[in-house]
């Protein structure tokens, strides 16, 4: 198979050039991807040479940022494929209240730079996600409950479809695909090149994180779990068990410990954060960080790794944490278990996330009350276990799930029908039969053909 190495300024790799490996390797470390290429576009122009180039060759095109969620991947035969890194593709607009983001921009930039002008992004809890990829997948930010699903604030979207025409979808162009492209995977769809979304007044936030021993485990859950159901608007928080890995870059204070922490933001005055977690405050924390912070340092409030990590899990969206479903979880993954999961989150849903607004796209809402990720390290002879541990957690709860998925952290490839309601995945696939009847283009979680 011959392909043309100038078709992308940033490169073109192919098996067997130097090069190839580290061009393959996604901030997803465990995954291993072999393609029949890999090309990194600096330019829209480049993007759609590459896009109308696979066409004639009868290869398939497989958008991807940062790879965060690369693990669906895993597996599927690339070698008819051209995976197409976005991260060459990059700048910053912020205009009033409206920013423009190309596809290779992560969100710590962008958050600072919204916040230079006193504006706030629904940027989720990783500091370096690909911001097409977070926004186009739904989106749940720091502000969540009190505005919504992040991908509701696009307002248009650039992208090079699969006969290779640079478009722009918005409410007045394109608005099926518009409506599509917001929730139901961009890559289904075409190369997304550039992402338009709304920008938030809000300079500062009351937000931290408290911290107990892993032994308080069951105690602190069984309190967070019905006052997250009650909780107003203003607060999305995460409850969340971790077993820090003793390596320097661990913060010291965690650094090798077994914490149970709740982290999250509030919005509103000092007061009336501080009598919104006053439930919490009440459980004695060994530490508590909330307070009064510019919104650029929710960015890293969570303390996700910035740099790409060998890690992977499995997720489940949940209707209740009622204290049955509590003492298997903690008997699953608490501190009497053997589990080597670094991480359980447990994100707070409900309020805006459970609304639909009218001009929402195909990822509307949450159907549920808790977001559930079960993770670890994915490496040698730890990955089996890590996996095992992690569906084992995930199974603890699973009579409290129906099933559904939040496609943005679902690690696993096969049936997207699982993050839509059934009208909507119908809706989808339909939009995706007429924009690429050919199947061009290869998305993590790709829609099938149109349901007969």
């Amino acid at each position: 198979m011959s392909i043309e190495k100038g078709l992308a300024s940033g490169g073109v790799y192919l098996p067997g050039d130097e090069g190839y490996d580290q061009a393959r390797t996604t901030w997803a470390l465990a995954v291993d991807l072999r393609p029949a290429a890999v090309a990194f576009p600096r330019t829209v122009e480049e993007v759609a040479a590459v896009v109308r180039y696979a066409a004639r060759a009868g290869l398939r095109v497989a958008p991807l940022g940062t790879g965060h969620n690369a693990h669906p991947l895993e597996g599927v035969d690339l070698s008819r494929t051209v995976l197409m890194r976005m991260s060459e593709l990059k700048g910053i607009e912020i205009h009033r209240r409206t920013a423009r983001v190309h596809a290779g921009d992560v969100w710590l930039p962008v958050v600072e730079k919204a916040a230079e002008h006193g504006l706030a992004t629904l940027h989720g809890s990783s500091p370096d996600t690909g911001v097409v990829g977070y926004l186009l997948g739904g989106g749940l930010s720091w502000y969540a409950r009190a505005h919504g699903l992040a991908a509701n604030t696009v307002t248009a979207v650039e992208l090079v479809t699969a006969d290779g025409m640079i478009v722009r979808a918005d409410a007045d162009h394109r608005p099926d695909l518009f409506w599509a492209l917001r929730g139901g995977n961009g890559a289904n769809f075409g190369v997304v090149t550039a992402i338009e979304f709304r920008l938030f007044p809000i300079e500062t936030a009351y937000a931290g994180m408290m911290v107990w021993d892993l032994a308080e485990a069951h105690r602190v859950l069984s309190a967070w779990a019905p006052w997250s159901v009650t909780a107003p608007d203003a607060a999305s928080t995460c409850f969340r068990l971790l077993r820090f890995p003793p390596i320097p870059e661990v913060p010291e204070v965690f650094r090798g410990r077994h914490l149970v922490v709740v982290d999250g933001a509030v919005l509103g005055d000092d007061a009336e954060a501080q009598e919104i977690l006053a439930p919490l405050r009440a459980l004695d924390p060994a530490i508590d960080t909330f307070a009064r912070v510019p919104v650029a340092a929710l960015a890293r409030l969570h303390l996700d790794p910035e740099q790409p990590v060998p890690g992977g899990g499995r997720s489940a969206l949940l209707d209740a944490l009622p204290p049955e479903a509590i003492d298997r979880l903690i008997e699953a993954a608490g501190p009497a278990s053997d589990t080597i999961l670094n991480v359980v989150d447990i994100r707070q849903l409900g309020g805006a996330l459970g609304r639909v607004e009218p001009d929402a796209g195909a990822a509307a809402r949450f159907d549920g009350q808790f977001l559930m990720l079960a993770a670890g390290i994915l490496i040698g002879d730890l990955a089996k276990q890590t996996i095992a541990d992690a569906e084992r957690t995930v199974d603890a709860v699973s009579q409290w799930s129906r099933g559904r998925m939040y496609l943005n952290f679902d690690e696993v490839g096969g049936d997207a029908s699982r993050g839509f309601d059934p009208d909507d995945f119908t809706r989808l696939c339909h939009i995706r039969d007429a924009v690429d009847p050919n199947r061009l283009f290869l998305a993590n979680h790709e829609l099938p053909a149109t349901l007969k």
